[in-house]
């Protein structure tokens, strides 16, 4: 008789109910993995977020929410577009790299804004000896933490993410990226 996926999962639930019985946490979580279970947390956030509206004059609106709007400054929006651009995520110490495709963003969500400002600002931003990207970070978080849990808020700032990279046989590095979480299919350009 072959398993269908119900009875798979009735299995597993089963186990599951086991291992958390004998209070071993450790060994559920080895068999799940780390990968698979943050599929899990996405699945289970996905039925509380929000669809992302950017319309045509780059205005942020969380649709599901009544349209409620992010209401943040032209800057802030250019990194947010940047990072939404990049869900594999961007190290802030190569931000260099993305220079003119943030300048585009910015110039385009700060229209009336004299040129050679947002060139300055870029600038600033870029700089890994700025602080500015974490500022700016910062304030995108604060503004979607005041919208909304901080659970679901995480999905919508720009945060850390860990890759352990191995090259050759002993030398092992780490990518420090920041990504926007939110699944892409939530995000609508108008």
């Amino acid at each position: 008789m072959e398993r269908t996926p119900e009875m798979i999962a009735e299995q597993l639930r089963t186990l599951v109910a086991e291992l958390q019985a004998a209070g071993r946490q450790d060994l559920l979580l080895k068999a799940i993995s780390v990968p698979v279970l943050e599929q899990l947390r996405l699945q289970a956030a996905k039925g509380r977020l929000s669809r992302l509206m950017i319309t045509r004059d780059y205005r942020f609106l969380l649709i599901d929410l009544d349209n409620k709007e992010i209401e943040l400054q032209p800057v802030h929006k250019a990194v947010y577009l940047l990072f939404l651009a990049h869900p594999e995520g961007i190290e802030f110490k190569r931000l260099r790299d993305y220079r003119e495709e943030l300048l585009k963003y910015y110039i385009a969500t700060a229209r009336l804004m004299d040129k050679e400002k947002i060139i300055e600002s870029v600038e600033h931003l870029v700089n890994p000896l700025d602080n500015a990207i974490n500022e700016k970070c910062s304030r995108i978080k604060r503004v979607f933490n005041g919208l909304m849990d901080e659970y679901t808020a995480s999905y919508y700032i720009i945060s850390g993410h860990v890759e352990k990279r191995i090259a050759g046989s002993n030398r092992i590095w780490y990518e420090r990226l920041k990504t926007i979480t939110l699944p892409r299919d939530l995000v609508i350009m108008e």
